[in-house]
């Protein structure tokens, strides 16, 4: 199996269910990103698509769908082998096979973290049905260690929008919309993920040095973004015609040359984050919520100032207090004091 090894990445090119039992031993990759072939004849979708393909590398090996389970569970396998305990994977699908993909998951010990929509633009023209402009996003992970999630890698929790919307919350939301990348005059594949989407998983379930690897490297943008994040790469493709295509352009990425490009998250330490309440930290909380509602305060300055005090986010704040049976009292227009907490 030809191979080529430079700049974090260690690349084959041949079959990725044979080529991982050779090359890849048990427990070793940190994160998986990849993207199957699809098994809908792609290598005739320029009969589906309004596109020129004058510049679309030749020799896409499409899966029969009559194999497609087969070849689904035979690759999943071998992805949970190799794995680490609490290692985590990000399978991209289209709806026509899913229920391979997801029947050969079931197989295995993966457990489902999220199942996540990508939705893109401009679809498929149809005249007889609905547009089809999404792709599944199947997050697992191997159980038996902690998994990665950095959790304020993008957004930071304090971080708000100017309608004071949570950025941190709506970026993990399991519905995302990133456009498709264009690339007229480039070489490609049939399909390529686009940099935003593949900055997004490997920035929330990887850390820097951590081994990515891709058993369907297709344009090898999953590599790219990778090793411009700094973390290392191992992965296959078998069509030789697109391996040698790419490999000239791997020469090229150094690594960590798109950190710099990363926005930088507003993050403050809460530092009784994740930690359980104690009755003597609820008879504070109570005796201080009291003296802030008698004072006039509002329910946003009341929980803001519990939360600076008492080391926790909002939400633990809201909790706290309804769990306290507390409830905060404002004096309408008429002069009345009006429950403003339910419980």
């Amino acid at each position: 199996m030809k191979s080529f090894t430079n700049n974090n990445g260690t690349f084959y090119n041949g079959d990725c269910i044979s080529g991982a039992v050779t090359h890849i031993p048990d427990n070793s990759i940190d994160l998986i990103i990849t993207d199957p072939p699809y098994g809908i004849n792609g290598d005739k979708l320029q009969k589906h698509y309004n596109r020129n393909e004058e510049f679309v590398i030749e020799g896409y090996v499409e899966i029969p769908q009559t194999e497609y389970a087969d070849f689904s569970l035979k690759w999943i396998t071998q992805a949970e082998r190799v794995l680490k305990p609490g290692g985590s994977i990000y399978i991209v699908s289209g709806y026509t096979n899913l229920i391979d993909i997801l029947n050969a998951l079931r197989q295995t010990d993966l457990k489902e973290i999220n199942h996540i929509i990508w939705k893109y633009n401009f679809g498929v023209f149809t005249r007889q049905k609905y547009i089809s402009s999404h792709y599944h996003i199947l997050f697992y992970e191997k159980p038996g260690g902690r998994r990665t999630f950095n959790l304020e890698s993008r957004f930071g929790l304090v971080e708000k929008t100017e309608e004071g919307r949570s950025h941190n919350n709506a970026d993990r939301e399991d519905v995302w919309i990133i456009n498709r990348e264009y690339k007229p005059g480039q070489i490609k594949n049939k399909n390529e993920l686009p940099m935003k989407l593949l900055t997004k998983m490997i920035q929330y379930s990887s850390n820097e040095g951590d081994l990515v690897g891709d058993f369907f490297l297709g344009g090898f943008s999953t590599a790219k973004v990778a090793i411009g994040l700094n973390r290392r790469v191992i992965g296959f493709e078998i069509s030789e015609a697109m391996y040698d295509a790419k490999i000239i352009e791997m020469e090229k990425i150094i690594p960590g040359q798109l950190i710099s490009n990363l926005r930088s998250p507003s993050i403050k330490e809460i530092k009784n984050l994740g930690q359980s309440w104690t009755e003597e930290d609820y008879v504070k909380l109570t005796k201080r919520f009291t003296s802030l509602n008698a004072n006039g305060k509002n329910k946003k300055q009341i929980i803001a100032e519990l939360g600076e005090e008492f080391g926790r986010g909002h939400w633990a704040i809201e909790k706290a207090l309804k769990k306290s049976d507390i409830k905060f009292v404002k004096k309408s227009k008429a002069g009345k004091l009006t429950d403003f907490l339910e419980k």
